[in-house]
Parts: C-alpha cells; structure tokens; sequence
C-alpha cells in the first residue's frame, strides 16, 4: 500500500483499493463474451505482431467501425512489414485517405522502413524498444507488447483509463489523474495473460463501463467497484471543461478540364495533412476570410454555401470556387486527375467535401 500511496500523491483514504486482483473475474468474462475483430486471434492462438501494430495505430483517435472494413483492405494489399516498407509514401497515404490523422500513415510507413531495416521485418518485444520506433507512443509500445508478445504490462487507453478511475475511485480530473490511473490500473494484470487483460479491459470499456449509462449489472467487476459502491461511476472520470475550439477559414480552387480531369497537387511533406493531395487553395487563418488569389488566369465562379470540417483543434470554414479551362501543363508538383479515378487520388476528407460541393452546384 504505501507504493500505491506514493505514485499516487493522495491520502490513502482517497483511494478505495480492493485486496483482491480482479483479473480472475474479468478474464473469465472475456472468455465468453470478446468481440469478434478482424486483427485479434483466436482463443489461444498466438497474436500476429504486425496485425496488431497496423490495428493499433489505425484505432488511435478513430472507432472500431471504421477502422474494420480498411484494416482488411489495408492488409491485403500490404500483407507484412516487408511489402509496406517497400511501398511508396504516396501509395500508403492514398490508401489512408479518409482515416484523418495522416501523420499516422507517414508514421507507420517509416516505422515499417525502420523494422525491415534494423529488426529484419520482427517488431522487438519490449516496449522501451516500441517506443523508439517512429508513431510508437507510450500506451501503443505497451499494447503492442502485451497483446503481441505477452509482455507483463497493462496499457490505458481511454476505456481502459474509464475502468481504472471507476473500479478505483479516482477523481482527481484529467489530464492531471492520468499517472494515477495509469499505475492503478496495473493492478488488473495477470502475468500469465497480459495480452488477454489487455484486451478484456478494453472490450469491457466499450461494451459495459460505457462512458454514459455503464451496463454495472453485468460487469464482472462490479462487486469490487469502488465507484460503484459509492454511488459515483457516473461521475468518473472527472474531466475538466474543454476550450473552445478556434475556427479557421480559407479558400479552395476547383479547376476542371473539358476533358473530365480535375487539377490537384501535393502538400508539403511535414506539417497538418502532410504529402496529401489536395485541391489549391489558400493558407487557413483565423479571423476574416482569405482575399481571393486565383491560381491561374481563369474565369472563376464563387459557389453560393460553404464546406465546413472539424480537425482535432480547430473548426475550418472554406470557400469554393471553380473554373473550367483547357488542359495546360501544370506547374511542378501539380497534376490532372481524370474525375472517373478520384478514389486513386487520395484525397483527405476535407478536399472529397469541397470537390463534391464544386460538381454538385450547378450540375
């Protein structure tokens, strides 16, 4: 107990602790009632590390649902480290396209460069090892290395971290419980089934200790549930009031062919949406809207309406325009790409909404 008291700073009478280890219950649970994911292996099969890393980093910030239709596209076409180190950057991020994040695409493709160089194509076992490698954060090393290769760790995620604060009673708020949590929850673990715990703590995060209106009668650890028994799960975690999100607005250029082709270019290779195609456009600033500066010497019509995205830390607003013109040689880093083949373009979701908002009016 007095490890406990000093990880987490706080009286021992602010944390409710249960004697017993939990994972016998929980475990049994998941025996029964796992879901069914494309990336995870059967009972008592080994994992496949390189499904579960592309799993992982495919998952971070974006639901199961989305993911599980891509991930298997994604593995069939790149079936090992090996085919997705020797795939070109742009190809990887094509197939990204639509996920949002896409430093993880550029991530992932270095990593699967760093494996096939220094490890021969086999993700190391440990999670120090993880971490060094490119897009490996600290929860994603853990998880790999627990589901992966059974390494003595329990990785938080949000419904992991949802499970610790409530099994718990931590209510200090987050961000600033988030060690707290993290130590307490190693309490979960089982040495002879990490990779299991792990995964069990997030199915019963998703499915059961739901963040609104948490399913306690049928969880397996409900009778150990500090929360629970004081009345509070709904209540934790605590989470401090989030900011406003700032709003940006720009402008975007849609420059069609009478041969069918629309113009794109690629982004810079660092930095929000990096080495994506996109349509030209102008910078995206807060404040008034970006005056108008057409890329090239056309007749420009201004679209009634404007196309609104949310990103991670800002709204965006943009204007549309359009122009038809001959086909010209583009300047470099651009090109035309014929409308019929848009999807082999790679389009972020930002740019699929202006294009369609530009050959939807007036069509």
């Amino acid at each position: 107990m007095p490890v406990l008291e000093t990880a987490f700073h706080a009286p021992l009478d602010k944390l409710q602790m249960t004697s017993a280890s939990p994972a016998k219950d929980l475990l049994a649970w998941y025996d029964r009632h796992r879901r069914d994911l494309p990336w995870r292996a059967h009972a008592g099969t080994r994992q496949d590390p390189y499904r579960v890393w592309l799993s992982e980093i495919m998952l971070q910030q974006t639901t199961v649902a989305t993911v599980r239709e891509r991930y298997l596209a994604f593995l069939e076409r790149w079936p090992d480290i090996h085919s997705l180190a020797g795939a070109p950057l742009e190809t990887v991020l094509a197939e990204w396209a639509g996920l949002g994040y896409y430093a993880r695409a550029r991530n992932l493709h270095a990593c699967a460069v760093a494996v096939a160089t220094q490890y021969d194509g086999a993700l190391p076992a440990t999670p120090d090892a993880l971490s060094a490698l490119p897009g490996i954060g600290a929860y994603t090393s853990g998880a790999i290395a627990a589901i992966a290769f059974d390494f003595p760790i329990v990785p938080v995620d949000g419904n992991v971290e949802r499970v610790a604060a409530r099994y718990f009673n931590i209510d200090t708020p987050l961000p600033a419980a988030r060690a707290a949590i993290a130590t307490a929850a190693q309490g979960f673990l089982d040495p002879a089934r990490p990779g299991d715990v792990a995964q069990a703590l997030m199915d019963l995060g998703a499915t059961v200790c739901r963040p609104r209106q948490p399913d306690c009668l049928v969880c397996p650890l409900r009778d150990g549930c500090a929360a629970r028994k004081a009345g509070r799960q709904e209540e934790l975690p605590v989470k401090v009031a989030k900011k406003p999100r700032p709003e940006r607005r720009g402008r975007v250029y849609c420059i069609f062919s009478r041969e069918g082709d629309v113009l794109l270019r690629r982004r810079p290779p660092k930095g929000l949406l990096g080495g994506m195609s996109e349509l030209p456009g102008s910078a995206w600033d807060e404040g008034a809207m970006p005056k108008f500066e057409a890329p090239l010497d056309a007749r420009w019509q201004q679209l009634p309406g404007s196309v609104r995205h949310v990103f991670t830390h800002f709204g965006l607003e943009l204007t549309v325009h359009r122009a038809h013109m001959q086909r010209i040689n583009p300047p470099e880093g651009w090109w035309w790409q014929p409308l019929s083949r848009i999807g082999e373009a790679g389009l972020p979701t930002v740019m699929v909404k202006a294009l369609d908002h530009a050959r939807k009016v007036y069509s």
